[in-house]
């Protein structure tokens, strides 16, 4: 298993600033987990800002923003035809927005802001809280959420990335990557203005279902290929010039960042590790061994991961979950017991390895050892649907906390990660879908 070789025929890709606010929210466009749609395109990354028809929107971000004790994490979570804002605390309801089609809600990592995907593109969620810094201390904010009218146009947005402040979004029907930092939209207050922050753009070959990530030194990784065929990943300096490159992942799908700043990403027969300036791949113990949704942690250099090995499944419930070790190159593989999906991988506070399983429990698996230290009881039994829109129990976590949806009940529970006490669980007006969160 040794570093893929590096090419040394450098390739320089265009990279661009550009402004893409689009003018108005089409219906919203129901985005493949694995596959690229060309339908609800954008014709350009320019475009304007205005207000969307059939929304009032009110005053601007923050106008009614009121300063708290501390600060209010809020998480979101989407439902067929719209989207909830709930207190992360207490999951009281703070809005209810409503937008057609289904919806997906992307972590824009700033701790206020959330990209909702749409037929133009990424649009922008104000979830309405925030903190400032002070000299020696900060001040916190509370205000009303706002579905703001900026849009990042893209045809069929994909991956949102979003790593040590840096964002990354890709466009699966055009193969564009847009790319921030996350401080600049602290500054926004109305999303249509001057203080809307312009992307820098980089062109890839080929439409693709890919991601994209951007390393704390500006390195830009993101895959390469064609609605057919991708196995490719490309590493490129800050300045464009091409580092390394490796087409030994075949089926390329999605990525994950460990301690240290090793990325891997999700092949059919292994995974494909980048890391100091090289790529390695991990083969799969299994002739077709694909991990495809991997989670990584600041707090170990081990990635989780899924695993399966039917090519011909139509819906494979694997329960096995991999685990990589990004330091030494090495993989195991733990047997849970139970079938998971593909919204049951998150990392806990201290790297830990969780995974909800449709026994009803979220296990807590050491990421070193492969030991699983805890399975919690948090909702009843349940089964993976067909479909990957339908909703499913799904996991998220936001510093000490999981938060476990059920919509079979319409409930959402708030799991305490240090000992697996069930915190609270309300029952919402709506069946849960996506969730996700700012720490505010």
């Amino acid at each position: 298993m040794s570093p893929t070789s590096l090419i040394h025929n450098p390739r320089r890709f265009r990279r661009s600033a550009t402004a893409a606010v689009a003018a108005s929210l089409s219906a919203v466009l129901a985005l493949s987990a694995c596959s690229s749609d060309d339908s609800g395109s954008s014709e350009s990354s320019s475009a304007e800002a205005s207000s969307h028809d059939g929304h009032d929107h009110g005053d601007e971000p923050g106008a009614e923003a009121q300063e708290v004790d501390a600060a209010e994490p809020r998480i979101l979570t989407t439902y067929d035809g719209g989207y909830l804002t709930l207190d992360a605390n207490t999951l009281e309801v703070i809005s209810d927005e409503k937008i057609d089609g289904f919806n997906r809600l992307n972590p824009l990592g700033d701790g206020r802001h959330v990209l909702l995907s749409t037929g133009d593109g990424f649009q922008l969620i104000d979830a309405g809280v925030w903190t400032e810094p002070h000299g020696d201390h900060t001040h916190s904010y509370a205000g009303d959420p706002v579905l703001t009218d900026t849009v990042f146009g893209t045809d069929t947005p994909g991956h949102v990335v979003s790593h040590d402040g840096n964002v990354a979004l890709f466009g699966d029907g055009d193969g564009k990557i847009q790319l921030f930092k996350a401080e600049d939209f602290l500054d926004i207050s109305g999303g249509d203005g001057d203080d809307v922050p312009e992307p820098t753009v980089t062109e890839t070959d080929d439409p693709h279902h890919g991601v994209a990530v951007e390393l704390s030194d500006g390195t830009l990784l993101h895959t390469e290929g064609t609605e057919e065929h991708r196995d490719t990943v490309v590493a490129l300096s800050s300045d464009g010039e091409e580092i390394a490159s490796s087409n030994d992942c075949e089926g390329v799908h999605g990525e994950a960042t460990a301690a240290g700043e090793a990325v891997s990403f999700g092949c059919e027969d292994g995974v494909l590790i980048y890391k100091d300036g090289e790529f390695t791949k991990i083969d799969a113990e299994d002739s077709y061994g694909r991990t495809g949704n991997q989670s990584g942690s600041d707090a170990s250099p081990v990635v989780l991961g899924d695993y399966k090995v039917d090519e011909d499944a139509e819906l494979e419930r694997p329960t096995r979950i991999k685990l990589t070790n990004t330091e030494d190159n090495t993989a195991q593989l733990v047997e849970l017991g139970t079938s998971y999906s593909f919204r049951s991988l998150a990392r806990g506070p201290e790297g830990e390895a969780l995974v909800l399983g449709t026994d009803g429990k979220l296990h807590v698996i050491d990421p070193e050892s492969g030991e699983v230290i805890d399975s919690w009881d948090v909702i009843d039994e349940w089964e993976e649907p067909v479909e990957w829109q339908e909703a499913r129990p799904t996991l998220f976590v936001q510093g000490d906390r999981a938060y476990v949806s059920e919509p079979s009940t319409n409930e959402l529970h708030v799991v305490d990660l240090s000992n697996g006490e069930i915190l609270t669980s309300a029952e919402l007006p709506e069946t849960p879908n996506e969730l996700t969160g700012v720490t505010g």
